[in-house]
């Protein structure tokens, strides 16, 4: 509570303070962030950049070069309302993962597998201005990212999918001839244990042609413990289940890897082939203990799960990218995604009720293979100087095919098929889209955007779960979208925007199949599942160094997890399901600032979503808002060391269905260079009050179920990079090619 309070007078003080704190700059010279002239000054010039000012007298007896240097901005706000966040450099280059950093991302959260931009929902992963999916996603190196890009109101060159965009660009001064960077990280966690992970990325170039590798090899374990109680006060129908699930991961071989090939006829015309793939081998004990107390009396189950997981994800991506001088671009990409997943779980079951023994044997035995081809075109044509139009068309095509064997003994030797645990299922998706996006300026303070994306998708579905069932069903969209800049003066801006957005369900949340958790609760997919559509419109104004936003998000059949009484009175499934609607009222407030030896960024947000349904006999409670407060701070001391800290609070909320409990986190890290920047030390504390810890209750009927989720947040980490060879400045396009379609295959 005290860290609490901390946060919060911090942030209030940093938002109100009237005092503006600038770094020593010449008088008459304005402070520009995004721009780099020549003012000439008499005899004087003067040139600036965004981190450096350097003073040149033309005269012979002038004075020796002074160069002055400050910080890179840790954040840049766009007039469109989104924001640039650099990685390099900062506390978010030592994250362990791309999705620990976007966790340190201002108005990012990461939870329970999703990825969300505050007051907008669901984010869909982009990698230099093209759609990626998951996995890899998960295998960028932190190393390679320059910065983070937050769209919250994507245009219609953007894929539909998903309610906001966050964009990921990797660095761009690869070098020419040979540079090769090796890093070491050692993390230590009381709660989770130990982790090794080695990079290495090696980058050649050399006239036309360049050629980049790079592998990454992840060993060590980690946790994640669940505690959930399920309550049925009614003393006619009374049950409390106290289960408690903890997994205790063990990477056997948790590695990504990767080429990429180039050809550059000019510097902006060029074709590239790319593979990369990543191996998840998880072994590790999940052990899941449930008490049970009803009007018969106290049962005890107690399963122990033997992990045996493997997951081979590759990827192919063949890129053509042609501009021409006058600024219009041709993009034509194509991609070749497949998965193979395959599960050997052994599972010992033992319990005890009424004083009465029993134990069971059990094997979960799984394989998946999903496979997906996606082709787009993109087309830029430059107008004139106040006008340029965008279209584009993609078309992408899924094939996933997945069974399940479930095995039961009673003697750990003669295994019996249950049927109704086991299943087959295919799923056939294509996925055809176009859009037009219209570019205009009609004075140097007003410029708008304007533009639609259509979609059409088509899909069949078998399974023999619960009996054969075939599913097929086509639709289309159509998602209009709108943006309007003005820009008042040099000092104040403004904004408006709409868009339509949609999300598919994932493929799994459509298998009818029933996965196994415990002798009490099953997971199974809903064919029945809509898309969800979404409608949001913003507001927003910068006003020197403040920014300042306010939107509403209107969603049709929004996807949510829930759940639902089983066919025993003890049972339940979990399942996704459709709601009636929802809606979602967001502000945020966000101020930065930037002297010599201190970069600091701070934000906060209230958002207030509520759920509305008549299908299901749903408890609604009362809403209550979510407070958001962020705030990262680098200090730096000249041929010492850089010092970083880096902390945010989210608040307990309540958004009808159930409420969540707040959380927060503090990180720490300290960097030292050494033999002239080719050897970098960091050493971070993640986390230091383990407060991020993801707990909440709901109602599914008369049931009460309250849950709370612990992960391996809290830990040290060493970091050792060091980079050599023999390299000049160069440019390498990292362009790829995927459908929004791969995200779904999570």
């Amino acid at each position: 509570m005290r860290f609490i309070k901390l946060v919060i007078i911090s942030i209030f003080f940093l938002f109100l303070s009237s005092i503006e704190i600038k770094a020593q700059r010449f008088k008459n010279v304005k402070d520009k962030s995004y721009y780099s002239d020549d003012v000439i000054l008499g005899k004087k010039t003067l040139k600036y950049a965004q981190d450096t000012v350097v003073i040149k007298e033309k005269e012979h007896n002038e004075l020796n070069e002074v160069v002055i240097k400050s910080q890179v901005s840790l954040l840049k706000y766009g007039a469109n309302g989104n924001i640039d966040v650099n990685v390099n450099g900062t506390v978010l280059a030592t994250s362990s993962s791309v999705n620990e950093l976007l966790g340190r991302v201002p108005n990012v959260v990461v939870a329970d597998g999703e990825i969300s931009v505050v007051g907008k929902g669901e984010a869909i992963i982009y990698l230099n201005g093209v759609l990626i999916n998951y996995e890899r996603f998960a295998a960028i190196p932190v190393s390679q990212i320059q910065k983070i890009e937050v769209i919250s109101n994507p245009s219609a060159r953007y894929d539909a999918e998903g309610k906001a965009v966050i964009n990921i660009i990797t660095k761009k001064n690869i070098e020419s001839g040979v540079l090769v960077t090796v890093n070491q990280h050692v993390t230590v966690s009381k709660f989770g244990g130990t982790i090794y992970n080695t990079l290495v990325d090696f980058n050649y170039s050399k006239g036309k042609f360049s050629f980049v590798t790079n592998y990454g090899l992840q060993l060590g374990r980690n946790r994640e413990l669940l505690y959930t109680t399920r309550t049925r006060p009614d003393p006619d129908d009374f049950m409390k289940s106290e289960l408690t699930t903890d997994w205790k991961r063990r990477f056997n071989n948790y590695s990504n890897f990767g080429f990429g090939l180039q050809y550059s006829f000019s510097p902006s015309n060029y074709i590239s082939l790319a593979y990369s793939g990543n191996v998840n081998d998880l072994g590790g004990i999940t052990e899941s203990r449930n008490s049970i107390t009803n009007n018969s009396g106290n049962s005890f189950y107690a399963t122990d799960v033997d992990r045996n997981d493997v997951l081979l994800n590759q990827f192919i991506n063949l890129n053509y990218n042609w501009t021409t001088a006058k600024g219009s671009t041709l993009f034509i990409g194509s991609q070749f995604s497949n998965y193979n997943q395959t599960i050997r779980d052994f599972i010992d079951e033992n319990s005890l009720i009424e004083e009465t023994d029993s134990e069971r044997f059990l094997k979960n035995n799984v394989r998946s293979r999903i496979n997906i081809i996606a082709i787009q075109a993109d087309y830029s044509k430059k107008i004139n100087e106040k006008t340029k139009l965008e279209i584009g068309a993609k078309f992408s095509h899924a094939t996933i095919n997945s069974g399940t064997d479930f095995l039961i003994s009673d003697d750990e030797i003669n295994f019996e098929l249950d049927d109704e645990l086991s299943s087959d299922f295919e799923y056939n998706e294509k996925i055809v889209a176009a859009y037009f996006n219209y570019i205009g300026t009609w004075s140097e303070k007003f410029n708008f955007s304007l533009g639609v994306r259509g979609e059409k998708t088509s899909y069949d579905l078998f399974t023999n779960a619960n009996g054969t069932q075939k599913f097929d069903k086509s639709y289309g969209n159509f998602f209009p979208n709108a943006l309007l800049n003005f820009n008042l003066s040099d000092d104040w801006k403004a904004h408006f925007s709409y868009v339509s957005r949609i999300t598919r369900p994932r493929y799994q949340a459509l298998n009818p199949y029933v996965i196994y958790q415990d002798p009490f609760t099953t997971i199974e997919g809903n064919p029945n599942l809509l898309p969800e559509k979404t409608h949001a419109f913003e507001i927003g104004t910068m006003y020197k160094k403040f920014d300042f936003k306010v939107g509403y998000t209107y969603k049709i059949d929004p996807i949510s997890a829930a759940a639902l009484r089983g066919d025993t009175p003890n049972s339940y499934i979990l399942r996704a399901l459709n709601l009636e609607k929802g809606h979602t009222f967001f502000t945020s407030l966000s101020r930065s600032f930037n002297v010599k030896w201190w970069n600091s960024v701070n934000t906060a947000s209230i958002t207030w979503q509520k759920s509305v349904d008549n299908y299901y006999e749903f408890a609604f409670s009362p809403v209550e808002p979510q407070i958001y407060l962020y705030t990262n701070n680098t200090f730096t001391i000249p041929k010492l060391f850089k010092l970083q800290l880096l902390a945010w609070y989210l608040s307990d909320r309540s958004y009808g269905l159930g409420s969540e409990n707040g959380r927060s986190t503090v990180t720490l890290g300290i960097e030292r260079n050494f033999f002239k920047d080719a050897l970098k030390l960091n050493f971070t504390a993640n986390d230091i009050f383990h407060k991020f810890m993801v707990s909440g209750d709901y109602n599914v009927g008369q049931t009460q179920i309250y849950y709370h989720r612990t992960y391996s947040t809290d830990y040290f980490k060493l970091i050792a990079t060091y980079s050599f060879g023999d390299s000049k400045k160069t440019t390498y396009k990292k362009s790829e090619v995927e459908q929004s379609e791969n995200n779904r295959a999570r």
